[in-house]
């Protein structure tokens, strides 16, 4: 088990508040829109049979209850701008782990005009406010790119794990820096669902967001169209950002339900540290493209306690030169305790 496992399993063990302990020991079930909800997501291109350019990343992330605020943030929400006063208001962390490289990872030395090799480190705090019609997601991310983001060890480990062969690259990732994102997403959702036959429901929730930073600057917008039976209270599955935020809560209605989703999301880049390059010494990059696409489908099943899902998403070219568009799957499993 390499040190990044080794903090999930510790943040884990701290984060969970002991309220969830004594409701398991003494038998008695939150109301349902309370909860604790803790989520573990991969996102890999094996799922496309490929390893190249964004090739891997993991992310954990947990949730509180509603009204379960730090303190800083209670006293600090009205300075946000837009973030809505009413609304059920949530404080979410994540620690994850991004990982790029070139298109050939057996190439030592691998052509100076392909992604060049990154790692991404980093740990996120989540305000949200959600009314039912609207969800608000407010959050800054701090974390290192470089060698300290120890994405090297591990897709070496993994490599050895699966007998794939030896990522030989490496020595020519970005530099060591440290990073910082500020984002904003809000989402809409139709206050009735735009039909219901046969207990089948089909909604629409549109979105628009940006995030400013050394890492990503960007400006997005975008939609998500879900159809299937009991459709939960959320927003769709959460993606790994750059990615459609999506929600790391599900309020189901009834102990079994499915459904399957199509969505799109368009991104202007002013900034990405991952094809732009360190901010303030040389290293590597590429020629970026300031307009991003992404289709995602996929499908989700959710039974009592637990959310199951699975994300295809199709990017276009991010940067001039690139050899065919990139794909990958994103998995996500969610617990509400």
């Amino acid at each position: 088990m390499n040190i990044f496992m080794w903090v999930i399993v510790i943040l884990t063990s701290i984060l969970i508040p002991s309220e969830v302990l004594h409701a398991g020991v003494a038998g008695v079930e939150e109301p349902t829109t309370q909860g604790v909800y803790y989520s573990l997501s991969l996102e890999n291109d094996m799922f496309a049979d490929r390893d190249q350019r964004y090739t891997n990343g993991v992310r954990f992330s947990t949730l509180r209850a509603e009204e379960r605020l730090p303190e800083i943030f209670r006293r600090n929400l009205d300075k946000i701008p837009f973030f809505p006063e009413h609304g059920k208001k949530r404080f979410g962390f994540q620690l994850g782990q991004s990982m790029f490289t070139s298109d050939d990872t057996s190439d030592e030395d691998p052509p100076e005009d392909e992604r060049p090799y990154a790692g991404w480190l980093y740990t996120t705090m989540e305000v949200s406010s959600d009314t039912g019609v609207t969800l608000d997601q407010f959050q800054i991310t701090l974390g290192i790119v470089g060698k300290y983001s120890m994405a090297e060890q591990t897709q070496r480990i993994v490599h050895q794990l699966t007998g794939s062969s030896d990522p030989r690259g490496w020595h020519t990732q970005l530099k060591t820096e440290p990073g910082i994102i500020i984002s904003y997403q809000r989402k809409w959702k139709a206050e009735k669902k735009f039909a219901d036959i046969a207990g089948l429901g089909f909604d629409f929730s549109p979105h628009i967001g940006g995030s400013i930073g050394n890492i990503f600057t960007h400006l997005s917008a975008g939609g998500m169209a879900r159809a299937g039976f009991d459709l939960p209270r959320d927003y769709g599955p959460p993606l790994i950002s750059p990615s459609l935020t999506g929600s790391n809560f599900f309020i189901p209605t009834n102990t079994f339900g499915w459904y399957v989703f199509a969505g799109f999301e368009g991104r202007a880049m002013a900034r990405n540290i991952f094809l732009d390059g360190n901010t303030f010494r040389k290293s590597r990059s590429v020629d970026k493209k300031y307009f991003v696409g992404d289709i995602m489908t996929g499908a989700v099943l959710t039974f009592r306690h637990f959310r199951l899902a699975y994300t295809h998403v199709l990017r276009t070219r991010e940067y001039r030169g690139q050899d065919g568009k990139d794909s990958y799957g994103a998995v996500t499993l969610t617990a509400r305790f």
